[in-house]
């Protein structure tokens, strides 16, 4: 699934040809996806200007002239691709409709932005923008990672007394929004913590520690694009390339990365999720 340096990839290769742009017609093709659609989703999207583009955890927003945000989850498969753009960023005409193109935005400015989801894992929502922070997908998040809400105290407290492993607690989204499993992976590997250790028992300081970390992780996966592993796309179809950088991440029964390392990368399931590590150098 799409993890925050995804979406994001995907946010920005969005805005050029959606933000300021009127929805001149919105095709719905089928009555949902994970979940129903809203009621009068069609309807309720065409002839609506697309204030701002944003995102917040793994969810794309979009806020529109009519004071209503389109809330949309790539999900599993989900992949939003861009053809017709008048901008030039784009050299893709517009492609012959596909058997699991969901959701088409037909854009004033010539633009066509396509939801194709084979597995239907991805979902979308409308909301009113003022009660955003109401929504159920949205209510319970934490900070997001990169912003000037997440910091050492917030990470040293959250993780005070917690007696889960460090790798499930840094994937819990009420802690810090929009980490997944491969850039926890990392970020452990960086910060030469294993990833079962318990989250309450690491030095205040080794967890502060952890807060930078996480951010340059993060900012250097969405200057790759993102990492491309089975489905994911950017908004011009193509791949991300973080993967290439991975130093843990997939690469079990292999040498250590790290400078001086003999160890060799293990893999541990945790919570029905696999998690890669340097058993020498990760304590």
């Amino acid at each position: 699934m799409p993890e925050l340096p995804e979406v994001e990839t995907v946010r920005r290769g969005l805005a050029p040809v959606m933000e300021g742009v009127e929805i001149s017609r919105a095709d719905v093709n089928r009555p949902d996806l994970r979940w129903p659609f809203p009621t009068r989703m069609a309807e309720r999207l065409t002839g609506q200007r697309v204030e701002r583009l944003r995102r917040r955890s793994k969810y794309v927003l979009a806020d529109l002239s009519s004071g209503e945000t389109l809330l949309i989850h790539l999900g599993m498969s989900g992949r939003m691709l861009i053809s017709g753009d008048p901008l030039g960023q784009f050299v893709h005409e517009h492609p012959a409709a596909e058997k699991h193109d969901h959701v088409v935005f037909h854009m004033e400015n010539g633009a066509r932005i396509t939801f194709n989801d084979p597995r239907r894992f991805g979902a979308m929502d409308l909301m009113e923008t003022a009660r955003e922070s109401e929504h159920k997908l949205l209510a319970a998040l934490g900070p997001e990672p990169l912003s000037n809400d997440f910091y050492d105290k917030i990470l040293v407290e959250a993780f005070k007394d917690r007696n889960t492993p460090v790798k499930s607690a840094l994937l819990d989204q009420r802690i810090v929004a929009g980490l997944g499993n491969i850039y926890v992976c990392e970020t452990l590997f960086r910060a030469g913590i294993s990833p079962k250790r318990k989250a309450g028992r690491i030095a205040a300081a080794r967890v502060a520690a952890m807060v930078p970390i996480i951010r340059d992780v993060l900012s250097e996966a969405i200057d790759a694009g993102g990492s491309s592993l089975k489905d994911f796309r950017q908004a011009d179809g193509e791949l991300g390339y973080f993967q290439h950088s991975f130093d843990v991440y997939g690469r079990e029964s292999e040498p250590c990365k790290r400078e001086g390392c003999e160890g060799i990368i293990a893999r541990v399931v945790q919570s029905g999720r696999s998690s890669f590590y340097c058993p020498q150098c990760q304590r």
